[in-house]
Parts: C-alpha cells; sequence; structure tokens
C-alpha cells in the first residue's frame, strides 16, 4: 500500500489510509471532503451562540468537539493527550505535542469512528452538524511568512516585467519568501474593504494616494507548523516535516496598483497587509501521505538544490499532488442565484520548492520557528494559461478581458467579489481527501 516513489520516513501508510474503510456514519462513506481517511482540525463553535470556541476534527458533515469528547474521558494515553490539548480555545498546544500525539490522535478518531467500533455511542455524542458551526482562525498565528515557490508564477509574472530574463538569478538557488502581516489573517468568509494607498497612474511621474483599483487574489497553499525548534537550530531537511502540523488553503489577497508603486527595493507592504484569508479546516500532513509525488523535475541546465535543500526522501516524494481550483461569485450571480464560475485550476506539485525546503530554508540562518507559525506557498499556478492562480496573469496585467458565463467582464476584481478556492488530493485506490472552501469578498473602499 505504498504510494509510487515514496519514501517510508514521510509517507508511510497505515489502516487510516485504507480505501476500503468505513464510518458508522453515513455521511463520511459519500463522496465528499471529509471521508474517515481525513479527520482534519478546525477552532468552532455554534453559529450564534456564546460557547467557547475549542478544537474539533471534521468527519463527514459532522465535527467532532473535542472538548465533549475530553469530558467523556475514553481515551487513554498520547491519544487522550491530544483530545485535550485539541479542545482548547486554539491549536497552538497540539501543535507543539509534535507528530507522535497528533498521530495517536488521528489513529484514536479513526478507530472510534470507523464502522462496528465500540465507541459509536460515546462519539455520536460529540457530533455538531457543520451547517451549524461558526469558525475561528485554527491557531494564534505568531508570525507568517510568504514564500514564492511556484516557478510559473515567477516566469508569468517577471515575463510582464523582464520579457528576456523573466526570473531573478537567486529564485533557482534559494526559496524566495517575505515576512507578511498577521494581525489581518482571518478565517474563511472574510469580508475586507479595498484598501487605500500610494500608486503611480500610468504615464506620470508622481504618485497619488487613492483606493485601489487593480485588486487581486493569488491561490496558495497555507502551511502551519507543528513543533518548533530553538533559535541557533537550523531544522535539517530530514527532519523538517515533523515540524509541520497541516496544510490549508490560503488566499493572499493583492492590490497590484500598489504593490507596483512600493515593491521596489524591499518588497510587498500596504499592497498585501490589509488582508489574508485561510480555510477554517487544517488536513494534517499525515492524511496526505498517499498523494505523495516526486518533488519538481528541474530542467536540464536548471542549477540542483545545495546540499542543505536537498534530500532523498525529499527528491522522490516531496511534492504533494493537490488539485486546485479558483472560483468567483460576483455580486450579479448572487442577486441571481447563480453558481460561482471557475477561473482557472492548478495542481500543487508543480511547485519549484517544497514544503521541507521551505522549512529548512527558513531556519538555516538560526530563526526559532513556532507552533502555530504560517507558511503561504505563494501563487500556485501551473503551466498553462487555465492554471493561472492569480487576476494579474490570467489578465496579463490589465490587457486582457475575461468574459465570464453570465456575460460580466473582468481584468480585476471588483466591489462586491467572492473568491472561493478550493483543494482536494485524489489518487486511484485511495480515498478521496479535501480541505473544505476558503472565500472571502472584497468590499468597498472607506470613504
Amino acid at each position: 500500500m505504498n504510494p509510487s516513489s515514496a519514501s517510508q520516513d514521510q509517507c508511510s501508510l497505515d489502516e487510516t489510509h485504507d480505501p476500503q474503510a468505513r464510518s458508522w456514519l453515513a455521511s463520511a462513506n459519500r463522496s465528499g471532503e471529509f471521508p474517515i481517511q481525513n479527520l482534519p482540525f478546525a477552532i468552532f463553535r455554534r453559529r450564534g451562540s456564546s460557547e467557547t470556541f475549542r478544537g474539533g476534527v471534521a468527519i463527514g458533515d459532522q465535527i467532532v468537539d473535542l472538548a465533549a469528547l475530553a469530558a467523556r474521558d475514553v481515551f487513554q494515553e498520547q491519544a487522550a493527550q491530544g483530545i485535550r490539548a485539541g479542545a482548547l480555545t486554539s491549536l497552538n498546544t497540539l501543535m507543539q505535542l509534535g507528530p507522535e500525539v497528533a498521530n495517536a490522535l488521528r489513529r484514536g478518531l479513526f478507530a472510534g469512528l470507523l464502522e462496528g467500533s465500540r465507541l459509536q455511542g460515546a462519539l455520536e455524542a460529540c457530533l455538531v452538524p457543520q451547517r451549524d458551526a461558526q469558525y475561528s482562525l485554527p491557531a494564534q498565528i505568531g508570525d507568517y511568512t510568504d514564500f514564492y515557490t511556484s516557478i510559473h508564477h515567477a516566469t508569468a509574472v517577471g515575463r510582464m516585467m523582464r520579457p528576456d530574463h523573466p526570473l531573478m538569478p537567486n529564485y533557482q538557488w534559494i526559496p524566495i519568501g517575505y515576512h507578511g502581516r498577521v494581525s489581518s489573517i482571518g478565517v474563511s468568509g472574510q469580508t475586507f474593504h479595498r484598501p487605500r494607498g500610494q500608486k503611480l497612474p500610468a504615464g506620470t511621474t508622481q504618485p497619488v494616494m487613492a483606493a485601489a483599483e487593480r485588486m487581486d487574489y493569488e491561490l496558495e497553499l497555507g502551511v502551519f507548523v507543528g513543533r518548533g525548534n530553538d533559535p541557533g537550530a537550523p531544522i535539517a531537511m530530514a527532519q523538517a516535516e515533523a515540524h509541520i502540523f497541516g496544510l490549508c488553503l490560503l488566499n493572499d489577497w493583492s492590490a497590484r496598483d500598489i504593490q507596483g508603486w512600493e515593491y521596489q527595493p524591499l518588497g510587498p507592504f500596504l499592497g498585501k497587509n490589509f488582508a489574508t484569508t485561510v480555510s477554517p479546516w487544517i488536513v494534517g500532513i499525515e492524511a496526505l501521505a498517499p498523494f505523495r509525488a516526486p518533488a519538481f523535475a528541474r530542467p536540464a541546465g536548471d542549477p540542483q538544490p545545495m546540499v542543505y535543500l536537498d534530500d532523498e526522501a525529499n527528491r522522490n516524494a516531496g511534492a504533494i499532488d493537490m488539485q486546485l481550483e479558483v472560483l468567483l461569485l460576483t455580486q450579479q450571480m448572487r442577486a441571481a442565484g447563480e453558481a460561482p464560475t471557475r477561473l482557472s485550476s492548478s495542481n500543487f506539485k508543480d511547485s519549484y520548492w517544497t514544503v521541507a525546503q521551505m522549512v529548512a530554508h527558513h531556519t538555516v540562518g538560526g530563526c526559532d520557528l513556532n507552533a502555530g507559525d504560517l507558511f503561504g506557498s505563494g501563487t500556485m499556478s501551473g503551466p498553462g494559461k487555465d492554471q493561472y492562480g492569480s487576476l494579474l496573469e490570467l489578465s496579463w496585467g490589465g490587457k486582457n478581458t475575461l468574459m465570464l458565463p453570465n456575460g460580466e467582464t473582468r481584468t480585476f476584481l471588483q466591489d462586491g467579489d467572492s473568491v472561493i478556492l478550493r483543494a482536494h488530493c485524489q489518487r486511484e485506490g485511495y480515498a478521496r481527501v479535501g480541505f473544505g472552501d476558503c472565500a472571502g469578498t472584497l468590499l468597498p473602499a472607506i470613504p
């Protein structure tokens, strides 16, 4: 039951990945996001209530309330430790306990949710319908680093500005990243106002202060750090994924006209700091084991990673075969009761740098990571024009107009537009694993 080319260290499979496993909860056995093989984590409470936010695990169309489960005291040892930690108001404590406890909790819940389990009654009493849930950020995020790992995105954007030399010389040597703003990160359903800032109108030499006009989304994966490291103690490639708790979806909203004026020489600032949206569910790294793939195959002539960024296991199975898509719901579509329209799709396995390489590079200089820290993958674009992960690419810097099925057009986002990111992993012989929606809506600028 091993995925091809997979390293046993990174991708070992156990009973929790068995595609034949069925839950006593009927909704978990239907084709959907959250089968028994997934079991992602979120922080929630019942919508409209004054309940304390606490951890939960998705199964089918329900949530296992970890606080209610902890009170029943039906698990033992590390599984019980994980349930108590997951029952708190954020997942940071569970993240810090490391993969041993997280995996024990996963296996314990899997056994309890399995068809015929003696714990069915106890777990049934702890279920909350997802339709009744309100979500909070899954962790207290101390630091947020946004990477730039898609060579297809970097090449497309670079080609707009430097047609002959689209990639900067350092791109193929280091995972490029910048530190983002934590205070404006929100969970799916986030709304935010069109930002204001300085921008340089075309054909002028002096900037103006105004609302951004070239509003954009960026299709990204979020990576939540689990157990941290000590200051000055780099994390080696072989241990990197042991420091990752799981993945979510992330939308790195961007004001392209503000960004274009400010980004040199130090990079993004007001063009990025007004909003970032993450999906509420974190899919554990262990649940993704069946979908591992070889790291990006570098073309002849590209430099190979330096020693601290190279590892046989990473070469064989460092990537994740994950389908990604972007959907747009305009205000007009919403009013007409129409479904959102898909703008593009891509795959996380096309990333030039892997999750393990992000961790190793981030810490090589002595930087310490803490449980709950968040990485963004950077815009996930593929090689084709229908695989671009931003409107900047789809409209080619605003030069091309997108025609929507209802007759509307877009080059960049308009007020009232909602962007929905989705992802799933699917491979023959394994259960489909989903991530839930990551949705956000652009509101008009504050006068």
